[in-house]
């Protein structure tokens, strides 16, 4: 084994080595794509074998169509015994036509068709379909690089600086292996969405992606010895955040660092509007009771300058509410941070604020900036997760403790 070590200039980046161990072979990360699908199609160039539970197999040629029909699964009309089921199509990529979250399908369920007939997913690997209820877990079985692959593009623009697009190839496969080594238990290690990272199969991979994946391949980030939750999102504007404000998880690798390198984000600045009457439906459905709310008034700020909690006086009297939740209440997408002044209270509330995401962990605007200064992908590493290292994934330990996190991963 042979140690390469890392110098830096400028921002107090920190020193350290990465460890250049033998290439182990990486593990295999499964993948929640969909739940609750009733109905679903799949497609491959060539065979598509089916394992049922006790691992009989038989061939489908080319396609195949899935029904949930009462606590039965039908696959092109013909029942299947047992609970779960497996594709695979050997060496070939599975395509998949899911129904899309908006619903935009036909009607009755099935899966939308666009007018290119392009599937929704194209995935490598192998799909498992678990009956839960009225629907079945669609879940894809892929290795470790490959599933990085997919993250990479899905979070950010594949034409960023290499060493960027190296540093949240790291961050995904530090995150996925995370959550591989605790999540023993589940039918599932991560969500293809972001809840976890955003996944969307063989879209969008590139070469610039193929090489940020292996030329890092099997490096993780860890903090003695184990992967760390390498939490990432898209724009700090001013400190990051500590994951103990967020998520009530004292981690010390996710401390507040500076990050004055996101000034060209198009999230950096913004404004947002919604009405007050969606807020108190919405806090009523996540099961605050509130009445009519009279005032909404920022209460207490964390270290970095964002709204840790609120103050609502409402008729029912008070709620003391975290700047997550409105979040969570609102939208993410409504209110992007919680670096943010409410500007108005009426009819509706006005808010103008800065950054986007939980700026927990890794800036991705940050790391764009700083790639492009020149730092390498380690350094942006060690800067946004202070006190770790990078080491092979074969020879980490398990972590800890698994933080709970509440709120989307973004």
């Amino acid at each position: 084994m042979r140690q390469v070590c890392i110098g830096l200039v400028g921002v107090a980046m920190g020193l350290g080595c990465v460890v250049a161990a033998p290439v182990h072979a990486a593990p295999s990360i499964r993948v929640l794509l969909a739940s609750d699908v009733q109905r679903l199609e799949i497609r491959t160039d060539n065979v598509i074998w089916v394992a049922d539970e006790r691992d009989q197999a038989r061939p489908y040629w080319a396609k195949l169509r899935l029904e949930v029909r009462g606590q039965a699964i039908l696959l092109n009309g013909s029942r299947i015994d047992g609970e779960k089921i497996t594709l695979r199509a050997g060496e070939q990529d599975l395509k998949l036509w899911l129904p899309q979250p908006n619903g935009n399908g036909n009607g009755n369920g099935a899966p939308p068709k666009p007018a290119d007939d392009k599937p929704t997913l194209q995935v490598s690997g192998l799909v498992q379909l678990v009956l839960r209820g009225n629907g079945v877990l669609v879940i894809n079985h892929v290795d470790l690089e490959e599933y990085v692959k997919g993250v990479v593009p899905s979070e950010v623009n594949s034409a960023w600086h290499p060493e960027m697009l190296k540093a949240q190839a790291v961050a995904a496969r530090t995150y996925a292996l995370y959550q591989h080594l605790l999540a023993a238990s589940r039918e599932y290690d991560v969500v293809a969405s972001i809840q976890d990272q955003v996944y969307r199969g063989r879209h969008g991979v590139d070469a610039r992606v193929e090489q940020a994946v292996e030329s890092t391949r099997g490096q993780v980030v860890t903090y003695q010895n184990a992967p760390i939750y390498a939490a990432f999102s898209s724009t700090a504007a001013g400190l990051t955040e500590d994951a103990v404000v967020v998520w009530s998880k004292d981690l010390p690798y996710l401390k507040g660092v500076e990050c004055p390198f996101d000034l060209e984000s198009p999230y950096y600045q913004w404004k947002a509007t919604f009405k007050l009457e969606t807020l108190e439906k919405n806090l009523r459905q996540l099961g605050f009771a509130v009445g009519t709310i009279a005032t909404l008034t920022p209460l207490t700020q964390s270290r970095a300058g964002r709204v840790a909690t609120l103050r609502i006086l409402h008729s029912k009297g008070e709620l003391i509410l975290r700047g997550e939740d409105l979040r969570k209440a609102v939208g993410y997408t409504v209110i992007p941070s919680t670096q943010f002044t409410i500007d108005s209270i009426g009819e509706e509330v006005v808010l103008t604020g800065y950054g986007a995401g939980h700026a927990v962990g890794l800036c991705q605007w940050g790391a764009k900036e700083l790639a492009q200064l020149g730092y390498s992908y380690a350094s942006i590493l060690r800067y946004y997760y202070p006190g770790t290292d990078l080491q092979d994934a074969a020879l980490t330990q398990t972590p800890p403790v698994a933080p709970v996190i509440s709120t989307p991963v973004f």
